[in-house]
Parts: structure tokens; sequence; C-alpha cells
């Protein structure tokens, strides 16, 4: 027992350790347009017009940052045998020669469909209606829209970062229905996983899935798949989190295992992937928060701070390597 209370110990202070500050800033309200500018088109939902004008919109802004872009398109069966067009949007960094000897990068990822169902709102009313998806959705990857214009006009990081936006993950069996199968989420990133071209898998360090992100009051605590599988992954960005001023909304804490797009990242592309997920341990609707699957997921509660805290840490993270 006195062994396991020093190992405890020891572990803790290890991940508690500082590391100096980044001098370059991320900026909020940069990501915040970036979350209003998906919004905008409605619920990108499977199939939709507003889909597929997003998806040429987030494809246009990648490439203005100097990335290059690959629509990776699928025809993926949803739960109910639904056709989903599907569109994974995989940015590549210019910067090849930051890759390192054997050609390794960061991969940083977020799903950008929207939930067709608010299956999880109050009113029953709302059930059937299309999610605004300000947050689940919109909210990755206005993130790393700005990351990416970021690490254009501040060309000093030592590595490369390429980002994927995952399509048709939230396409779940919804709380109404009688069907069952965890299979039916993140179909996207399970396609991609088993057919990565043009990315190869060996070429990441490790990944970071970034999933409601903007939220207001989040925190995010240690997901369970993410410390299984890249348990040092998990403990750098929050030591990245604890430098630059955000150890509060990065607390050493352990969630729940999520149903998330790392999960096939880890499993069959083997890049050991974690997920940046907001928990709300005390909220009685969700522990994904008040507005997960409901129609009040809107920009109405999208916190500047909140994109503040996971984009700094993530700028406080590449920068650092």
């Amino acid at each position: 027992m006195i062994a396991c209370l020093l190992t405890a110990c020891s572990t803790t202070k290890k991940s508690q350790t500082t590391q100096p500050a980044v001098t370059v800033a991320f900026n909020a309200d940069s990501a915040y347009e970036f979350c209003a500018a998906q919004c905008s088109f409605g619920p990108r939902t499977m199939n939709s017009e507003a889909h597929e004008q997003c998806a040429q919109w987030i494809r246009q802004k990648f490439e203005q940052y100097g990335y290059q872009v690959s629509m990776q398109k699928a025809d993926l069966k949803g739960y109910d045998g639904t056709i989903l067009k599907s569109t994974n949007i995989i940015a590549q960094s210019p910067l090849a020669s930051r890759r390192g000897e054997g050609g390794e990068a960061i991969l940083i990822c977020a799903h950008w469909d929207s939930r067709p169902w608010a299956d999880n709102d109050p009113d029953e009313a709302n059930w059937r209606k299309p999610v605004m998806a300000a947050n689940d959705g919109a909210s990755g990857v206005a993130v790393m829209l700005e990351l990416a214009r970021l690490l254009q006009q501040n060309d000093s990081a030592r590595v490369a970062v390429d980002f994927i936006c995952f399509d048709a993950e939230d396409w779940g069996v919804p709380q109404w229905s009688d069907e069952a199968g965890a299979d039916s989420w993140a179909l996207g990133a399970q396609y991609w996983a088993a057919n990565p071209a043009p990315l190869n898998p060996k070429n990441y360090q490790y990944g970071i899935l970034l999933d409601m992100v903007g939220g207001q009051g989040a925190k995010f605590y240690r997901e369970y798949y993410s410390m299984r599988y890249a348990r040092n992954i998990v403990e750098r960005v929050w030591q990245a989190a604890n430098a630059a001023g955000y150890g509060s909304i990065f607390p050493y804490k352990d969630g729940g295992g999520v149903t998330d797009d790392h999960l096939p990242v880890n499993e069959k592309a083997g890049i050991p992937c974690i997920d940046i997920i907001n928990h709300y341990p005390d909220c009685e609707q969700s522990s994904f928060g008040p507005t997960w699957h409901t129609v009040n997921d809107d920009m109405q509660h999208i916190d500047r701070n909140t994109l503040q805290a996971v984009g700094q840490t993530l700028v406080q993270l590449i920068y650092s390597e």
C-alpha cells in the first residue's frame, strides 16, 4: 500500500510539471467567427444542401491557409439503411520538411456534420428536428481552422500539423429508435481509418480529436479510451493546458469512455489518439452538457473563453514540440 501511495504521489507531481508558456497567441474571436460561419449554412445534416455548401467552404478556408486539401467521398450506410453521401475533408500541411526524420507529424481532427435529430431535447416535440451543432461539430472545426491560419502566419513551429474533418459522425441511433449498435456512430472516421490514403498513419506521432470544445462553462476531463490508448499524450496535452494557464479547465480528473472518432483512429489506423471532449459531471440532462443533441446547441451557447482555452492549449503543445 505504501508503495502504491508513493507511486500515485509521484505520478501526480509529474503530471502537473509546468513548462514555459509560448508567446504565440490563439485568437478566440477568429475561431468564434469560423464557428458562426458554419452555422450560417444551417444544420449540416447528411445529404443536405447546407452540408455540401459547408464542405466547400471548409475546403476553401484550408486552401486559403496553404493546405493541400483532399475530399474523401464515400457512400456509407446509416443505421436505418439510409445511404449517406459522406465527405472527409483532409488538409495536409505545406511544411513537409518539418515532419522529422521518419516523416512524423501531428494529426488534429474533428467531425463537421450535424446531428439530424435533437433526440436529447427536454421537449419531445423537438426530438426529430435537426441540431444546429454549433458546439457538437462546428466548434472543433473552428479551432482547427484558426490553428491553420495561425500556423501560416507564425511558421516557427518545428512540427507539421495535418487536419481531418470527419463526416457522418452523428448519424448514430437516436434515443427514440428501437435499433441498436455502437457502430452506427463515427462512420466517416471508421471509413478513413480503413482507407487512410492520401495520408500514411505511420507518419504521425499522435492524434488529437476535438469534440464539443466551445460550450459555456465546459471543462475537459481525461477521457477513458484516451487514457487507455494514449495516456502519455493525455499527459502532454494536460501539461500544455497548465502551462498556458488553463489548468482549471483541464483538471487532472478522469471522465467516462466515449464512443467517438478517436476509437477507429486508435484501433484501425494505429495512431495513438486522444479525445478532448467536454464533460459536465453535475449536469442532470447529460454529462455532455445541457445543449447536447438539443435545439439549443446554437451560437448563443458558444463561449469564446472555452475556445480560447482549447486553442491556446494546442498552440502551447504545437509550438513546444
